[in-house]
């Protein structure tokens, strides 16, 4: 009895895959399907026994069969399987179906047909993100394009009408919506880096107790509410990229000013571990357990207060990428307390025992 026979009749894991499953041997004749693909295939009886074209009941959007457009009999000698191509089953859903082919020996007859039948729902909700990308990008462009594009042609055509002050107002205003729109074509260009894994670092010895300094005395700038600093005298050395590594630290700080209340409080150590630990706490309503898994995924928003919902996202995705760690937890004053692990060697060699 083949493998694949002795499947059929005893092995009870079968029917508990997630994907839809069909197997026929060399001569197109069906030798097992799943739960999975029966339902899907909306099939009478097990199949087992009847022609491969007659049980695979898919359809294109032009009408056409599976068995007359995918017939894996039919390829190459050579072939090993049929790309993943979109279908339509007999009830309308779509499905996402592929085959591999198994031969005897290369270019040799095919002995077995494996196909997998895949749910589209995972494409669908994949298309959804990036339609909520889309949505969400040109909701965040219209308020400073909307202004650049005010204030330049106020200047353009009453420049002589202006006074000095009138126009440098105007010109920061711009500079500032400007720079706004670079920050977030930055965020979409992280995270398409981020989701594709082509994520550029350029590591090297960075003092964090630096940047946090310079990072809150940017912060500063833009609020009323007040940042505390607590470092040692001492530089904190960190392995990492500059650049990345303070735009970890913004967005920790910003956020914490953002959506929490009273000061912002921020706080470096060296634990000695091969770590330097950042803490970022608030004084706000805080994130609560049962939600901050869902912190670091795309589009997470908590409040009313706006952004991207790409911030988190990213954050977290460059602290994987060095190496390091960030935990949500409660802060003394009973906001929200953001914990970062970060490397002071390169995580790819051995850590500095200590």
């Amino acid at each position: 009895m083949s493998y694949v026979e002795a499947s059929a009749s005893d092995d009870p894991l079968w029917d508990v895959l997630p994907d839809g499953v069909v197997v026929a041997d060399g001569a197109s004749i069906v030798l097992r399907t799943n739960d999975v693909a029966r339902a899907m295939l909306a099939l009478s009886d097990d199949g087992v026994g009847r022609h491969l074209r007659d049980v695979m009941r898919l359809q294109n959007t032009d009408g056409q069969n599976w068995w007359d457009i995918g017939d894996p009999y039919e390829g190459v000698e050579t072939s090993t399987g049929v790309p993943e191509i979109s279908w339509l089953l007999p009830g309308g859903e779509e499905v996402l179906a592929t085959a591999r082919i198994i031969r005897e020996r290369r270019g040799g007859p095919i002995t077995r047909v494996g196909i997998v039948l895949r749910s589209a729902r995972g494409r669908e909700r994949m298309d959804r993100e990036r339609s909520d990308l889309v949505a969400t990008v040109a909701h965040e462009l219209r308020s400073p394009l909307t202004g650049v594009r005010g204030f330049v042609g106020t200047l353009i055509s009453k420049w002589g009408v202006l006074n000095d002050e009138q126009r440098l107002l105007m010109l920061e205003t711009v500079h500032h919506d400007a720079e706004r729109l670079g920050r977030l074509i930055t965020e979409l260009l992280d995270v398409a880096r981020i989701d594709t894994g082509r994520l550029s670092l350029y590591p090297r010895p960075v003092d964090l107790r630096e940047t946090v300094d310079r990072v809150a005395e940017s912060c500063r700038v833009g609020t009323s509410r007040p940042i505390e600093v607590h470092v040692p005298e001492d530089p904190v050395p960190v392995h990492a990229d500059p650049d990345k590594l303070t735009q970890v630290v913004t967005n920790l700080v910003e956020n914490a000013v953002r959506h929490g209340d009273g000061p912002t409080t921020v706080t470096v150590d060296s634990p000695g571990d091969g770590y330097s630990r950042l803490v970022v706490d608030d004084e706000g309503e805080g994130i609560p357990e049962d939600v901050r898994r869902r912190v670091f995924t795309k589009f997470w928003k908590h409040g009313a207060r706006g952004g991207t919902g790409l911030g988190m996202y990213i954050v977290h995705g460059l602290v994987g990428a060095h190496g390091g760690t960030l935990e949500i937890d409660s802060s003394p004053a009973g906001g929200a307390r953001l914990v970062l692990r970060w490397p002071d060697h390169d995580p790819r060699e051995t850590p500095p025992s200590g």
